[in-house]
């Protein structure tokens, strides 16, 4: 589920990752595609991750649609407390999980992430 959850979300290392070529068979509940401002490949594969992990594919795609229109504070500097749409935060080009809100926020971070970054571990 997280990864679906991640690939609805834009997380780049769950799209990188969760596209299957199984999934282009997957049918889909009628009427779940179109309520979904998500690519139709994406989706097909997030489809194709819950019905694997037998998720109920309408609820949970409705909760990611719900969690995604909402926004939620994706920034990692830590004391940040800007909310916004997960796709508006810059994500860093290297292990690309880390966002940020703007540059200041980046710019005060920036020395802790690069110790983690280049490591490979996720905070």
């Amino acid at each position: 589920m997280r990864l679906a959850a991640g690939m609805y979300l834009e997380l780049p290392y769950a799209r990188e990752i969760g596209h299957v070529a199984e999934a282009a068979g997957v049918p889909a509940p009628t009427g779940v595609m179109e309520r979904h401002d998500v690519p139709p490949d994406v989706l097909t594969s997030v489809v194709h991750w819950l019905l694997k992990g037998g998720h109920d594919v309408t609820e949970t795609l409705d909760g990611c649609r719900i969690h995604a229109l909402e926004g939620g504070a994706y920034c990692i500097n830590e004391g940040c407390q800007v909310v916004g749409l997960l796709k508006k935060f810059k994500v860093c080009p290297q292990c690309k999980t880390a966002r940020y809100c703007g540059d200041s926020c980046q710019k005060a971070d920036w020395s802790k992430h690069t110790a983690t970054c280049s490591s490979g571990e996720r905070r």
